[in-house]
C-alpha cells in the first residue's frame, strides 16, 4: 500500500511538472522587454522634446510588452567617452547613439553589436536615402542603422555684418581678414572658436573648411603634414590672432563657441542643422540674422562639409524577444514620418527620406541647410571623420599650444603626425 502511495505521487508529480515549467516559461514569454537606451538627445538639444515623445508613444504603443528607458546624458563629450570605454571593455548598452568616425567603426569588431543587415533587407530598407546604408555596411554587416546626416556650413550673423559695414560674405580669405578688422572695430567678435571638447569641434570645422578650399574634395587623401594643411593651419592661427576670436576661446568648449554666437556677440560661427531648433528658442533675434554660406574659398571654393553624423546601434543578444523588440524600436525611430516630425521640430536633417506636402512649410534656415548641399560644388568629409578619437582629441590639444605661441603651424601638424604614428 505504501509502495503504491509512493508511486502514485510520483505520477502525479510528472504529471504536475511540465504544466508549471509550461506555465513559468509562459511567465517569462510575457514578461515585459525594457530596453535601457543612454542618450545624448536629452536637456537643451533641439531634437529632445521630439524624442522623448516617440519614446513615450511606443512605450504606450507596446504597453506590457516592450519599453525604452531614456538615461539622460546631456554632456556629449562625457559620452563620447564613456561609450567607447565601456565599449572597450565589452560592456554595450542595450541601444545608443554614437557619432560616426574611425573611432566608432572599431566598435563593428567581433560580436557585440545587433547586426541589421537581414532586417533593412526588406521594405524597411527602402526608407533610407541611397548609399546610406552601404555607408553603415561593413564586411556585409550592417551593425548600426544610419539617422542622422550633417552638413556644416558657416553661419553668418549679417545684422553684425551691416553693423560693422559688411554687405556681402566673403567669398576669399582676403576679404574675410578685412571683413574681420571691421567687425572688430564695430566692437563684435569675428569668430566663434574652441580647443576644448574631445573634439574642438568649431575650430576642426573651421579647419576642415580651409583644407578643403586649399586641397579640394581628395584632400584627405594626403599625409597631415603636406603643405596644404600647414597653410590651413597658418589660416586658422590667424583666425586665433589679434582679436578674431575671443579670449576664453583657448580651453573653451562647445558651450563658448555657441554661446558667443546665441548671444550675438560673434559674427561667424560654424555648426549643422540640429542647432536650428536650439537657435531659433533661444535666440530668435540671431535666428532672424542668420544667413549661411559656405566658408571663404581659395584654390577651390564653394565646398561644403558633410558627412553621416550619428547612427543607431544595439548590443547582440541571443534573446529573440529582446531583438525582436530592439528592432521594432529602430524600425519606429526611422519610420519616416516620425523622422519628419524630429527634423521638422529640430531642424535637423537624416538619412531617412519623407515627403514634404504643399501645405507644409519648411523651416527657413533649414531649407538654406538644404540648399547648401544641393548648391555646394563639392561635400568633403571633416577631420574627425577621417581619424581615430586619441588624434582627434590631439587636435585640440596642438592648435591651443599653436594659438598660445607655443607651436608654429608646421608643429602643429607635426604633433598630430606624430600622434597618428
Amino acid at each position: 500500500m505504501r509502495t503504491k502511495k509512493i508511486l502514485l505521487g510520483l505520477a502525479l508529480i510528472m504529471f504536475i511538472m511540465p504544466s508549471v515549467v509550461w506555465a513559468a516559461g509562459q511567465q517569462e514569454a510575457d514578461k515585459e522587454i525594457v530596453l535601457k537606451w543612454p542618450t545624448i538627445w536629452v536637456g537643451a538639444d533641439s531634437k529632445a522634446p521630439m524624442v522623448k515623445a516617440l519614446v513615450d508613444e511606443f512605450n504606450e504603443m507596446y504597453d506590457g510588452k516592450y519599453q525604452v528607458d531614456i538615461e539622460e546624458n546631456p554632456d556629449y563629450d562625457a559620452y563620447r567617452n564613456k561609450l567607447n570605454a565601456q565599449i572597450s571593455a565589452g560592456v554595450v548598452p542595450d541601444l545608443f547613439v554614437f557619432n560616426v568616425s574611425q573611432t566608432s567603426f572599431a566598435f563593428y569588431e567581433g560580436d557585440l553589436l545587433m547586426d541589421f543587415s537581414e532586417d533593412l533587407d526588406s521594405d524597411w530598407g527602402d526608407n533610407f536615402v541611397e548609399g546610406s546604408i552601404a555607408g553603415a555596411t561593413i564586411d556585409g554587416e550592417t551593425k548600426s542603422v544610419p539617422f542622422e546626416i550633417a552638413v556644416t556650413p558657416v553661419w553668418y550673423n549679417m545684422d553684425i555684418f551691416n553693423a560693422a559695414g559688411v554687405d556681402e560674405v566673403p567669398t576669399t580669405y582676403d576679404e574675410f581678414f578685412d571683413a574681420c578688422d571691421k567687425i572688430k572695430a564695430a566692437g563684435f567678435i569675428p569668430t566663434s572658436q574652441m580647443t576644448g571638447g574631445t573634439n574642438a569641434w568649431t575650430s576642426m570645422l573651421w579647419f576642415s573648411h580651409i583644407a578643403a578650399a586649399i586641397g579640394g574634395p581628395d584632400v584627405w587623401e594626403k599625409d597631415i603634414t603636406d603643405p596644404v594643411f600647414v597653410q590651413a593651419a597658418e589660416i586658422l592661427l590667424k583666425m586665433y590672432s589679434d582679436g578674431n576670436t575671443s579670449k576664453d576661446a583657448i580651453g573653451g568648449d562647445a558651450g563658448v563657441s555657441g554661446g558667443h554666437f546665441l548671444a550675438g556677440r560673434s559674427a561667424m560661427f560654424i555648426n549643422g542643422p540640429w542647432y536650428i531648433g536650439r537657435v531659433k528658442s533661444e535666440a530668435e533675434a540671431v535666428y532672424n540674422a542668420t544667413t549661411i554660406a559656405s566658408a571663404p574659398g581659395s584654390e577651390f571654393s564653394g565646398a561644403q562639409i558633410g558627412f553621416p553624423q550619428s547612427n543607431l546601434a544595439a548590443a547582440a543578444t541571443d534573446d529573440p524577444r529582446k531583438k525582436e523588440a530592439t528592432v521594432a524600436f529602430m524600425q519606429w525611430m526611422t519610420k519616416p514620418e516620425n523622422v519628419k516630425k524630429i527634423s521638422f521640430d529640430s531642424g535637423a536633417l537624416f538619412a531617412v527620406g519623407y515627403t514634404v506636402d504643399e501645405n507644409e512649410e519648411v523651416d527657413a534656415l533649414q531649407g538654406k541647410f538644404m540648399n547648401a548641399i544641393n548648391d555646394a560644388s563639392f561635400i568633403n568629409t571633416h577631420f574627425q571623420y577621417n581619424y581615430t578619437s586619441d588624434v582627434v582629441a590631439e587636435f585640440g590639444q596642438a592648435l591651443a599650444k599653436m594659438a598660445l605661441g607655443q607651436a608654429t603651424p608646421e608643429e602643429f601638424v607635426e604633433q598630430i603626425a606624430n600622434k597618428i604614428d
